[in-house]
């Protein structure tokens, strides 16, 4: 099922046509309209002129989120602010957040992306779409909300937060499509057992999961426990917001919608473009938008693309798992670390809980790193040596993966401080 049959299926050769035509014309736009482009190509030795086949775009600068930072709030945007119809922002760790513009264009362009990656899902016209993302400055709410009434669905923007209220609504409005962060949804399940739902009762059908990293492992918990199909969904504000890429029903990777982006995976020290299949940092150009148009901008997303043809049908490529970030992993002793890579192995265990805190210190000038690990309530007992042995069995896999000796501690279930977002996995003592 397509909600594009002609775009989502079309040939390689044509879609890449498209691409080239709609990355000239981008080019040539934002090189009249953006200083910063305009300032920036002019450095590197190229004009629009220079864009004659598709694999001259190496030839570009990168963007950055500093770019947007240093261009706060609205250098970037291509269009007056009399064409733009809405401004998104994402909160920044330090300083002003990134701005976001969108033309009218934009929104519908937004909506058809949306609506597109829901189809993916098995969504129709004759579905109720729970929207559990947050609504307001952040693009997850909103983006996924149009698509679904661009789509012809029943949207519940119910948005994060009043877990029971949720699971009451869910049932009594007979909610299909579930879409929120996966550790939410989580809790969600954990909550509902706590109330005695049942969802295998429910007409649920269908997850849209995404905002943050997350595993095979727990895709077959979310699976298991709600009694859905769990999908991968994937997107950042400042290239458009939730539909940039989606999971089908393969989940064998995320489509990114290569008709209005153009993927690329580089090594993130060197910048060097990497072949199909090798893992990187994720860069984006975007070929449609009007009011924020962004050249190979370095998402800092760790992942790689996936050429291969998709049972599915659907001809764009896709993205893999996003594994990590390359600006948010943490240094440990001179390792490099990613939460998710932790994850991973937590989740191999049947006796703990897919909730854990990195807790990062450093004590006499060595950095230390400490896994709080919530155990499975069928595990939480006094039998010592059996914690014991669990605790050892954990450490040796975590220093197997990471190539760092790090403590293991084991926690009550229901421990860990549970998120209606993202979930908090770092606790870095070391800025302290």
């Amino acid at each position: 099922m397509y909600w594009d049959c002609r775009i989502e299926t079309m040939p390689r050769e044509q879609l890449q046509a498209l691409q080239l035509e709609r990355l000239q014309l981008t080019i040539e736009r934002v090189y009249r309209n953006v200083p910063f482009y305009r300032r920036r190509f002019t450095e590197a030795g190229v004009k629009p002129s220079s864009m004659r086949t598709l694999e001259d775009i190496k030839r570009l600068p990168f963007t950055t989120k500093q770019d947007l930072r240093d261009n706060y709030p609205f250098g970037l945007f291509a269009v007056s602010m009399t064409d733009v119809v809405r401004v998104h922002a994402s909160s920044g760790t330090t300083g002003k957040p990134t701005v976001v513009g969108y033309t009218e264009q934009d929104i519908k362009t937004w909506a058809e992306l949306a609506a597109r990656s829901l189809v993916c899902a098995g969504g129709t016209k004759f579905d109720v779409v729970q929207n559990a993302y947050g609504y307001g400055l952040f693009t997850g709410g909103l983006g996924l909300h149009y698509g679904a009434e661009r789509l012809g669905a029943a949207v519940v923007p119910i948005s994060g937060g009043n877990t029971q209220r949720q699971l009451m609504l869910m049932q009594d409005f007979g909610t299909t499509i579930l879409t929120c962060t996966p550790s939410y949804a989580l809790y969600m399940a954990e909550e509902g057992q706590k109330m005695g739902l049942d969802f295998k009762k429910m007409p649920l059908k269908a997850g849209i999961f995404g905002a943050e990293p997350w595993s095979e492992r727990m895709r077959r918990q979310l699976e298991e426990k709600l009694d859905l199909m769990a999908l991968d969904i994937y997107g950042l504000s400042e290239i458009m917001g939730p539909g940039v890429a989606m999971e089908c029903a393969e989940k064998q990777g995320m489509h990114i919608w290569e008709d209005h982006f153009i993927p690329e995976i580089i090594d993130p020290g060197t910048g060097e473009v990497l072949p199909p299949g090798e893992q990187g940092e994720l860069v984006i150009t975007t070929i449609t938008k009007e009011a924020f148009p962004l050249i190979r901008y370095r998402t800092r997303d760790i992942t790689c693309l996936d050429p291969e043809p998709c049972p599915c049908g659907r001809t764009h490529y896709r993205i893999r798992r996003i594994t990590g970030r390359s600006d948010d992993m943490l240094i440990i002793r001179g390792v490099n670390v990613f939460p998710s890579q932790v994850e991973s192995v937590l989740l191999e265990f049947s006796e703990t809980e897919p909730h854990y805190l990195l807790v990062v210190d450093r004590k006499a000038n060595l950095d230390q790193l400490e896994i709080w690990v919530e155990l499975a309530e069928q595990m939480f007992s006094d039998k010592v040596r059996q914690l014991e042995d669990l605790e050892n069995r954990l450490r040796e896999r975590i220093q197997s993966v990471l190539g760092i000796a790090a403590r293991v501690k084991l926690v009550e279930p229901n421990t860990i401080p549970r998120s209606e977002g993202k979930a908090k996995r770092v606790v870095d003592r070391r800025e302290i």
